[in-house]
C-alpha cells in the first residue's frame, strides 16, 4: 500500500532570504557593464580613425581675396599658404584647437598682372577677419562631416557585432570562449595574425594621401626681411627660405609695404573714429549705420563699426555697389562687412556693380534681408526696396542698351511707389540710385528713401508728397571713398561717407553723416531732425 505524500510544513520551512541571488545579479550585472564597455570600446576604435582619415583627407574650394583656392585640413597648427611656383609660401600659427592647422593652395585670379594681383592680396591681407572665418566655416564643416561619418561607421559596426552575436548563440559563444581560453598553436597565430591585419588597416585608413613635404626650411620673415617693422600679425608669420622667396623679393617686399600702409591709415583712421562724438539714441529710440558704395574697400568695414558702436547702432543698412565688378573672386567684400557686422540686423540691396546673381545670393546666405520689391519689417522699421536692375562691368557707361536701364529704373519706381502707397506703412525705402524712388519719394508714400549710387552726399532734401505728406531723401556719398568704380587700395582715394539714422519707435526721426577724408580727417555733420507725417504701420 503506498504511503500518502506528506506535503512539507510550511511552518517548519527555512525562509528564502535573497541572499543566494545577489552574487548572480551582481553577476549579470558585471557581464551587462562588460558588454556595453566592449561596445563602447568597438565603436570609439572604429570611429576615431574613420573621423579622422575623412578629415584630413578632406578638401573644399573657396573664393579666397582674388583667387580660386583649395582647403586641405591637417593637424600641423599652422594655416600654410602657397601662392604658387613664383612667391614663397608663407604660414602662421592657427591657434585652433587639437592642434588643427591648414593647408591653402591659392589658385587661378581674374588678375593677370602679377604686382597688380600681390598688391590687391596685400590689401585683402590687412583686414583678414572676413576671410579667416570663411576658412575657418569651411574647416569647421569638415570636421562635422567627418564626425558623422565616423558616428555612421560606428552605428554599422555596433550593429553588425549585435547581430552576429545574437546569430551566434549562447552554446556556440560558451563553445568558443572555451577554447578561447586554452588556445591551441594555430588559434594563437590565427588571432596575432587578425590583430596585426587589423592594425595595418587602421594604419592605412589613416595614412593621408598625399604627404607634407617637411623639409622645407622655415625663417621668421624678419630673417628675409630685416627692415620689416614690428607688426602683431606678420611678427608670427614665417616664410619658405628657397628659391622662390630670392627670386620673388621684390614683389614680396612691395607687398609688405602696401600692407603696411593699409594697416597704417585704416587702423589710425578707425582709432580715430572711436573717439569722435556723434549723437547717441535717447530711451525709445534705435539707431542705423548706412553704407553705400564700398566697392571692395574692406579696409573702412572696421571704421564704420567703429562709427556705428559710437551711436549705439543695432542695425546695417546696405545700400549695394559692394563690389566692383560683381565676379565670385570679391566675395571677400561680404565676407569682411559679415564679419565686421555680426550680431547687427543687414538690410541691403545690391547695386548696378553687383547685381549679378553672385553677390545677391551671398548676401542671402549671409543672412543679410535683401530687398525684393516686397515691404518687410526688420527690427521694427517697415522697409521697402528692390536691388538695382542694372548691371555694369568696369568699363564706361551700362552693358546694354542705355534706353533700356532708363526703362528698367523707371519700372522699378513705378513698382516700388505701387508697393509703398497700397502698403501704408512703410517707413524707409532703400535703393541703390536715387532714379529708382524719385516717383515713390513724390508719392508721400514713406517717410525716408535712401540710397547711394552717386559717390557724393545729396540730401537731406525735403519733398512734399501728392498725399498731402512729406518725405525725406538722402544719398549718402561712397563708403569706400570710390573713384568711379575702384576704391580697393591701401589708403583713401578720396572721401568717404557713412549715415546714422535714428528711429523712434520705427520711424526715422533724425539723420547724421559722417565723413571721412583722405588726411585721415573725421567731420560729423549736424544731426538733422526728420518730421516724419505719422502712418499706420502694418506687419
Amino acid at each position: 500500500m503506498a504511503h500518502p505524500v506528506r506535503r512539507a510544513d510550511s511552518r517548519h520551512a527555512t525562509p528564502h532570504d535573497g541572499r543566494h541571488d545577489r552574487p548572480l545579479a551582481r553577476a549579470d550585472r558585471l557581464t551587462r557593464t562588460l558588454k556595453v564597455l566592449l561596445l563602447a570600446l568597438l565603436a570609439i576604435s572604429v570611429a576615431l580613425p574613420t573621423a579622422y582619415t575623412t578629415f584630413i583627407h578632406s578638401e573644399r574650394s573657396i573664393i579666397i581675396g582674388a583667387h580660386e583656392a583649395t582647403v586641405h585640413p591637417d593637424f600641423s597648427n599652422y594655416a600654410r599658404i602657397d601662392f604658387g611656383a613664383v612667391l614663397p609660401q608663407v604660414r602662421l600659427p592657427a591657434e585652433a584647437p587639437l592642434g588643427i592647422g591648414v593647408d591653402i593652395r591659392l589658385g587661378d585670379s581674374e588678375v593677370s598682372d602679377l604686382n597688380k594681383l600681390v598688391a590687391r592680396d596685400a590689401v585683402i591681407a590687412s583686414q583678414p577677419q572676413g576671410e579667416i572665418a570663411a576658412v575657418r566655416s569651411q574647416v569647421v564643416s569638415m570636421a562635422i562631416d567627418a564626425a558623422l561619418r565616423g558616428l555612421g561607421v560606428a552605428l554599422l559596426a555596433l550593429l553588425i557585432a549585435i547581430l552576429g552575436w545574437k546569430a551566434i548563440g549562447r552554446r556556440r559563444r560558451r563553445a568558443l570562449w572555451a577554447a578561447a581560453r586554452h588556445p591551441n598553436r594555430g588559434q594563437k597565430i590565427g588571432a596575432a595574425s587578425v590583430a596585426v591585419l587589423t592594425m595595418v588597416a587602421l594604419a592605412l585608413v589613416a595614412t593621408p594621401e598625399r604627404p607634407r613635404s617637411e623639409d622645407i626650411a622655415w625663417v621668421p620673415i624678419g630673417t628675409i626681411f630685416p627692415l620689416l617693422p614690428a607688426d602683431p600679425v606678420l611678427d608670427h608669420v614665417e616664410i619658405a627660405e628657397g628659391a622662390s622667396t630670392s627670386g620673388s623679393k621684390a614683389i614680396v617686399e612691395g607687398a609688405l609695404s602696401t600692407y603696411r600702409d593699409s594697416v597704417s591709415f585704416y587702423g589710425k583712421l578707425a582709432e580715430q573714429a572711436e573717439s569722435v562724438t556723434v549723437r547717441t539714441p535717447l530711451k525709445g529710440e534705435t539707431t542705423a549705420l548706412v553704407v553705400t558704395d564700398r566697392h571692395d574697400n574692406i579696409g573702412m568695414d572696421p571704421v564704420a563699426r567703429a562709427i556705428a558702436d559710437r551711436a549705439q547702432a543695432t542695425m546695417l543698412i546696405d545700400l549695394g555697389d559692394d563690389t566692383s565688378s560683381g565676379q565670385a573672386w570679391e566675395t571677400f567684400s561680404l565676407n569682411s562687412l559679415a564679419r565686421e557686422f555680426r550680431g547687427f540686423e543687414i538690410v541691403s540691396v545690391a547695386g548696378n556693380h553687383d547685381t549679378g546673381p553672385t553677390v545677391s545670393k551671398q548676401m542671402k546666405d549671409k543672412d543679410f534681408a535683401v530687398l525684393d520689391g516686397k515691404p518687410i519689417t526688420v527690427d521694427g522699421v517697415r522697409f521697402l526696396g528692390s536691388s538695382d536692375p542694372r548691371s555694369s562691368g568696369l568699363t564706361a557707361g551700362y552693358n546694354g542698351n542705355e534706353s533700356d536701364n532708363i526703362a528698367a529704373i523707371k519700372s522699378q519706381d513705378t513698382e516700388l511707389t505701387a508697393s509703398a502707397c497700397d502698403d501704408g506703412g512703410v517707413n524707409v525705402i532703400a535703393v541703390h540710385s536715387p532714379s529708382s524712388a524719385k516717383q515713390a519719394a513724390a508719392s508721400g508714400c514713406a517717410d525716408l528713401v535712401l540710397s547711394g549710387h552717386l559717390h557724393r552726399q545729396v540730401g537731406p532734401t525735403v519733398v512734399a508728397g501728392t498725399n498731402g505728406r512729406s518725405t525725406t531723401t538722402l544719398s549718402t556719398g561712397s563708403t569706400g571713398g570710390a573713384v568711379y568704380a575702384f576704391a580697393l587700395g591701401s589708403k583713401l582715394r578720396r572721401s568717404a561717407q557713412v549715415t546714422i539714422v535714428t528711429f523712434d519707435d520705427g520711424v526715422p526721426v533724425g539723420l547724421q553723416p559722417v565723413t571721412f577724408e583722405p588726411g585721415g580727417i573725421i567731420t560729423v555733420a549736424d544731426y538733422a531732425p526728420i518730421n516724419a507725417s505719422p502712418r499706420a504701420t502694418q506687419e
